[in-house]
């Protein structure tokens, strides 16, 4: 269970192939390098437009407002439904839940980021 959802970011999980066929997007786990057909995820509609939207992590409320913006529905329908579609694609394993990374103003100066990018 994932406590206070709204501070979390959510991202599609590694362990996950996915393709857009007929309209539908078809979601198929791995396991062991192989594709565990017989646990194949298929969405429409909101649930593909969460799905693509995870592809970059999000918080909930991103992909509330998402929801309620492209099918014209009101916050607490958005959120009640992308919170219990999350949850279940959550409990099964198709998303997974980010680290939060924080950084401080003298972190982020120039100087601090070529240091960064030199240490890769």
């Amino acid at each position: 269970m994932i406590t206070d959802p709204g501070q979390h970011l959510f991202t599609r999980a590694r362990s996950v192939v996915s393709r857009i066929a007929g309209g539908k997007t078809l979601i198929v786990p791995v396991r062991a390098k192989v594709g565990d057909l017989a646990s194949i995820y298929s969405f429409s509609g909101a649930g593909s437009l969460i799905w693509q939207l995870l592809e970059a992590p999000r918080t909930l409320p991103e992909l509330v407002s998402a929801v309620e913006r492209e099918y014209n529905l009101g916050t607490d329908e958005a959120h009640r439904d992308v919170t219990r579609f999350v949850h279940e694609m959550f409990s099964v394993g198709l998303v997974e839940v980010c680290p939060r990374v924080a950084i401080t103003a003298t972190e982020a100066t120039p100087h601090a980021l070529w240091e960064t990018a030199d240490t890769r």
